[in-house]
């Protein structure tokens, strides 16, 4: 889960519930009950399940009905916020602890496997063909068909289902990818496995990658576009 989440959905909560005059009237909680009143749990429970923080449910619900019904609170709303970012780093401190532990134990295990090699980076890969073509340069453009995935094997990327291969600069990927793919010849086929520090590290990338994440890709460099490039050019992100 993306730091931020949760505390965005408290806060649409918190400002629906400050919004509320008074103790809601029959017409409007009928609009509220059943589907929706559950949907608004379950969204909530998600979040809070993603987390791994447990609660009192008499004081959850304690707390939530009385800021709708507007009576008085044990805490103020500044208090309050302050409490759940405090639960909230608390238990992503927690998560990411847990993530960096798994990390770690896998690059250790992986790199006794035979045929594992290991740069001075920390990258590790596997040559699965060997080409006999040009290496390319930091800057190079080439064109590759990957397939990326979770150490549990999960595959969140695949040029091969798209049908249809990838062209991009070395310099605007990942440093694990730009590494792995220099090692190879034109017409090889390898599998990287790039630690979460060679890829997107302690904020993960967008909703895809989570954080601390090592990724596992298999590379196949079909062609060498072009050798050299402007660094200096703006370019989109690739893996």
């Amino acid at each position: 889960m993306k730091k931020g989440i949760l505390l965005g959905w408290l806060a649409l909560m918190m400002g629906w519930a400050v919004c509320a005059e008074g103790k809601i009237d029959e017409a409007a909680s009928a609009t509220t009950d059943g589907d929706t009143s559950y949907a608004f749990g379950m969204m909530i429970g998600s979040e809070l399940k993603t987390l791994g923080i447990t609660f009192n449910y008499n004081t959850f619900m304690k707390g939530m009905r009385e800021v709708l019904e507007d009576k008085n609170t044990t805490l103020t709303m500044d208090e309050a916020v302050a409490k759940v970012q405090s639960a909230y780093m608390e238990a992503m401190a927690k998560q990411d602890e847990v993530a960096i532990a798994k990390e770690q134990s896998f690059l250790a295990e992986n790199a006794k496997k035979p045929g594992v090699q290991i740069t001075e980076s920390g990258l590790q890969y596997e040559i699965i063909t060997e080409g006999t073509g040009e290496k390319p340069g930091p800057t190079a453009t080439v064109s590759a068909h990957y397939r990326g995935a979770f150490v549990d094997g999960t595959v969140f990327d695949s040029s091969y289902d798209r049908g249809e291969p990838m062209e991009f600069p070395l310099y605007a990927v990942i440093p694990g990818w730009s590494e792995g793919v220099q090692l190879m010849s034109v017409g090889s086929k390898y599998r990287l496995y790039i630690p979460s520090e060679l890829a997107y590290g302690a904020q993960g990338g967008g909703n895809v990658i989570p954080a601390y994440a090592t990724l596992i890709f298999d590379v196949e460099l079909l062609a060498i576009i072009q050798n050299e490039e402007d660094t200096d050019s703006e370019s989109e992100e690739w893996y």
